[in-house]
């Protein structure tokens, strides 16, 4: 039955969205029309690839000839962010800056908590280089002090970090800098430059790239199990990472830049919540078994934060979306006073619930005794109807807080509810136009990595007067030239933000300029 051209070749025309959460794995099947033809949720396992490997079994399996007819698998992940956490599997790290002597007061990682700072730094330099503002050099790069340094770190260090002073508007140094450190380590030692990869801001930029260098075993490992899955079902796609935009980038491109795919979860629901909803404007609460996260839904997209993101402990200058996370889901536990949370059963539910025979009291119990369609079961013993009755009450007083602080009391905006704890929202709830709870909901996250675009950004500054028309369309063609070596169709490529800041305190008038070019998958 698949669909087939003219000429009797089978259409590649189906696409796997998978989405690795901290309690599921989740999957689904979208044909070129957006139509959901396989789901899976499965349990999600401590080495990732186990999981991984029963989601895309379970929904190859539904498929059946059809299987043929995939082309693309796009996959979200928080294993990035779980290593972090756990500094668990992190590679070895030369963190060099380039800014002597101006920024030797403060070495890199100084700030990061010791364990962190132990499990990847193998040794950090502060080396002559970087620039001021204006693009006249601090001082000129020492490739002998840098081929030095490199020396000791040879045999020892997986990866080297290299920042430099005002490297996203003046490049060349890291460029210089990454070069020597290719002759001397060779190619097998991975090179992370800040100015790919962070905005300014120095330190917040240098911390992102020394984490990025940390997580090229760790996402290596990912793909390679994805890999062992496709190559086990003689699939031949191609794969592509989520990243923490909401759109995607291809395998290489994820390679090089692993730190991206932190944050991709949520936005993956964002995008996926936009899609099944048909709104472009909303409040998004994606419910999961651990935590409920709150984001806003502005012209399609994931409305992002104005501050940096802490990873780990590790302040970076990321833009992420703007998510509010409660200690709020399925499997949070209920105190005998009928407090909620926040210690949560995460992926035990099915052991623990009382509503599956367990002993512990949830807010999948709570929910099913209020008849929010909670997954049924074991009845709830009547002494525990009471404590239950409070949580529920406590547990949307919770969801309207949080929901007033995301839109800052405005109140005409509906809520897309999704996760699969999504039966916790009320049908009714203080802040919000309506609920929708649109289909597939409970698998928003791997729908929204199926349908992501592509995009690419880029940070600078320009200056304010002559010269500016100029240095936006050349910043806008960067961008876009990213979105293209990240996976994007060029013909498609399209600036869908550009964002200028003025900059006060210069000497002479200035912009900081963010361009964010996106497009749709190039043809296969």
């Amino acid at each position: 039955m698949a669909d087939r051209t003219s000429g009797g070749t089978v259409a590649r025309d189906l696409r796997i969205g998978v989405d690795v959460g901290g309690t599921n794995t989740d999957a689904v099947v979208l044909s070129a029309k957006g139509e959901v033809l396989a789901r899976t949720k499965q349990a999600t396992s401590a080495d990732v690839s186990s999981g991984l490997h029963a989601a895309l079994t379970a929904v190859l399996d539904q498929l059946g000839d059809d299987v043929r007819r995939v082309g693309r698998v796009m996959l979200g992940t928080t294993h990035a962010t779980n290593a972090i956490l756990e500094r668990r599997g992190l590679g070895k790290v030369a963190a060099i800056r380039l800014g002597g002597p101006a920024t030797t007061s403060v070495p890199p990682a100084q700030s990061w908590p010791a364990d962190l700072s132990a499990a990847i730094t193998t040794r950090t330099a502060v080396l002559p280089g970087g620039h001021y503002v204006d693009g006249r050099p601090i001082s000129k790069l020492d490739p002998g002090a840098l081929r030095a340094v490199l020396a000791d770190v040879a045999g020892e260090a997986d990866a080297v970090a290299l920042t430099g002073v005002f490297s996203p508007a003046f490049a060349d140094q890291e460029l210089e800098a990454a070069e020597i450190a290719r002759e001397e380590l060779g190619d097998a030692v991975p090179i992370s430059m800040s100015h790919e990869i962070g905005t300014l801001g120095l330190l917040e930029r240098e911390n992102a790239t020394i984490l990025n260098a940390s997580l090229y075993r760790v996402i290596s490992a990912v793909w390679d199990g994805l890999q062992h899955t496709l190559a086990e079902r003689g699939l031949d796609v191609t794969t592509y990472f989520a990243q923490n935009d909401g759109t995607l980038m291809a395998i290489d491109y994820a390679v090089r830049y692993p730190v991206l795919t932190i944050g991709s979860g949520p936005a993956n629901s964002i995008r996926g919540a936009a899609f099944l909803s048909g709104l472009t404007d909303a409040i998004i609460a994606d419910v999961g078994g651990t935590s409920t996260d709150f984001g806003v839904l502005y012209a399609g997209f994931p409305r992002e934060s104005s501050a940096g993101v802490e990873i780990g402990g590790v302040r970076t200058n990321f833009r992420m979306p703007d998510i509010l996370a409660l200690a709020l889901g399925g499997g949070t536990v209920i105190g005998p006073d009928g407090a909620v949370g926040p210690q949560s059963v995460g992926y035990r539910i099915t052991e623990k619930a009382l509503t599956f025979g367990g002993d512990t009291p949830t807010m999948t119990d709570a929910g099913a005794l209020a008849g929010r369609g909670a997954p049924a079961g074991t009845p709830v013993p009547e002494r525990l109807h009471g404590v239950l009755g409070s949580a529920v009450r406590t547990a949307d007083q919770m969801l309207a807080d949080a929901v007033d602080r995301m839109t800052l009391g405005k109140t005409d905006q509906p809520l897309i509810a999704v996760g699969g704890g999504a039966f916790l929202i009320p049908d009714a709830l203080d802040g919000v136009a309506e609920v929708i709870r649109p289909a597939h909901g409970d698998v928003a996250n791997a729908v929204g990595a199926a349908i992501a675009m592509v995009s690419g950004t880029i940070e600078t500054i320009i200056p304010a007067g002559e010269g500016r028309r100029e240095a936006i369309a050349e910043a806008s063609g960067v961008a876009g030239r990213r979105a293209v070596q990240a996976g994007a169709d060029p013909a498609g490529v399209e600036v869908v933000e550009i964002t200028e800041v003025p900059m006060s305190y210069l000497p002479e008038p200035a912009l900081r300029l963010r361009v964010k070019a996106a497009g749709p998958l190039g043809n296969l």
